[in-house]
């Protein structure tokens, strides 16, 4: 790539396309500062820019946790051990953390587990029930869900 061609960002122009980035979906404050430096912003910058948009809402950590939480484990079919390791990955506080999971009701999260945990059964064509049950437990392990819940699952399912 030609150097020349790399684009030189005003601190205005490189705070409304923030706003624009933060606008049209969740960010974590490191997707914002990660943002900033590929577009070579200094530090100086990306701390002002990143103080302007929490003041005017564009960045907000606590909503982007519960909007995160929500998402994956609607969407993806997360498991509260997954969404807590993501947000970790992404240095959201634990506050934060365990304000996203509330999000998520019990029931509904046991609901999508239990409907999850039996479709997957079903998909596994497996003849050995052995492994049958340990690709069953490495997938709900891998989906985040708690082990207790994934154990007390396949021995329910491997009795039928």
């Amino acid at each position: 790539m030609n150097t020349n061609s790399l684009k030189i960002y005003t601190v205005a122009e490189a705070t409304r396309k923030l706003e624009y980035y933060c606008s049209y979906q969740e960010r974590c404050h490191m997707e914002v500062v990660e943002k900033l430096k590929s577009m070579s912003m200094i530090p100086q910058v990306i701390d002002t820019i990143a103080v302007h948009l929490i003041e005017n809402n564009f960045l907000n950590e606590e909503r982007f946790a519960s909007s995160f939480a929500r998402g994956k484990h609607n969407i993806k079919k997360w498991g509260k051990i997954r969404i807590v390791n993501e947000l970790k990955f992404r240095n959201i506080s634990k506050y934060n953390i365990d304000k996203a999971l509330k999000e998520i009701p019990q029931a509904e999260y046991l609901n999508t587990f239990h409907e999850l945990a039996e479709k997957h059964w079903e998909s596994i064509s497996e003849k050995n029930l052995q492994k049958k049950k340990r690709k069953f437990c490495d997938f709900l392990l891998r989906k985040g869900y708690e082990s207790n819940l994934i154990f007390e699952k396949v021995n329910d399912l491997a009795q039928d």
